[in-house]
């Protein structure tokens, strides 16, 4: 089993670095700094008072890297796109693209009876192109719980989750996605295999849209966000609004607003990554955490007052700090 990691930062690099390490045929796609420090001293994680360091093989291509059984894809959403073509040269008819992105997956209508089966997601997959050059019938979905960072070029440092639920589009046990769930568990991971993939995906979705923005908006880490009852009030609204498109579509919530609001207080203040981006500069992922969501609430019919006003606002202040191109 060849499995390439592309895009190999903090959670590919942790993902790689398990796998390496249980003998996987890994190989590691990154470029700059990073690249050329573990192409020199391998990649080192440091992991519950643990440091690991593995030696497998890191190119700055794709085309380097040759065909793969499995592509594992941990960009951001907004990165995807650029990177299909170069996704597609490791991949033919029998090889599966997993994707570790946040957000509403690309992918999201494959597979998925009823009257929107195998829409496009415009906010996701402008015109089509990226389900053009990868086929949604070859992603199997992924939802990453771990926090990890980059710490320096070569460098990991795994924070805490080691969680990775996987599940096919169409809801089937099939045989591609039980040998990648068995491959990650061999390595020391979890990785579930979902008949319902798109619940858990909305789960950490419903986080992501509100805390993401506001946090991009206000400066506020978690702990402020989910106990000022201000901020917290916008959460449960955008949070609430967002229910009713998801279970419109067919989503199931295992737990409440407020559970989920619970569980982002106790990761404490906490910097989202929307807010890193901004502060950093970076293309931040609002299409993908909020924009698609609004999107999918107008395919239903159901009004997104709340969510529709911040999207409007921090897209407004992403462009003016550069971060945002639409």
């Amino acid at each position: 089993m060849k499995i390439a990691i592309f895009g190999a930062g903090a959670i590919g690099g942790m993902m790689g670095v398990k796998l390496a390490q249980v003998g996987a045929d890994v190989t590691f796609i990154a470029r700059g700094p990073h690249l050329r420090a573990m192409q020199e001293n391998g990649v080192t994680m440091h992991s519950a008072g643990e440091t690991i360091n593995v030696r497998p093989r890191c190119v700055s291509s794709a085309s380097e890297a040759g065909r793969q059984d499995y592509v594992i894809v941990t960009l951001k959403a907004h990165s995807l796109p650029a990177a299909a073509a170069d996704i597609a040269l490791m991949m033919d008819d029998q090889s599966s693209l997993i994707t570790a992105v946040n957000g509403v997956p690309y992918w999201y209508f494959h597979g998925l009876e009823g009257p929107f089966k195998d829409r496009v997601v415009q906010n996701v997959d402008p015109g089509g192109k990226l389900s053009a050059i990868l086929p949604p019938s070859c992603a199997i979905g992924c939802v990453v719980y771990p926090a990890a960072e980059v710490t320096a070029p070569g460098i990991i440092a795994h924070h805490y989750g080691d969680r990775f639920s996987l599940g096919e589009p169409d809801g089937t046990r099939s045989a591609r996605v039980e040998a990648i769930s068995q491959k990650l568990i061999e390595a020391g991971l979890k990785a579930p295999i979902r008949p319902k993939i798109r619940d858990e995906i909305w789960v950490k979705l419903w986080g992501n849209l509100c805390f993401n923005p506001l946090s991009a908006l206000t400066g506020a880490t978690l702990d402020i966000l989910t106990s000022r009852p201000d901020l917290r009030a916008i959460c449960q609204s955008m949070m609430q609004e967002a229910q009713e498109v998801a279970e419109a579509l067919g989503v199931k919530f295992a737990i409440s607003v407020e559970k989920r609001i619970a569980g982002a207080a106790e990761v404490g203040a906490h910097k989202t990554s929307m807010l890193q981006d901004l502060e950093r500069g970076r293309p931040m992922e609002i299409d993908a955490l909020l924009g698609a969501v609004v999107e999918l609430g107008q395919l239903v019919e159901k009004p997104m007052p709340v969510c529709d006003m911040v999207l409007a606002m921090v897209r407004a202040r992403a462009r003016s700090a550069g971060c945002y191109d639409h």
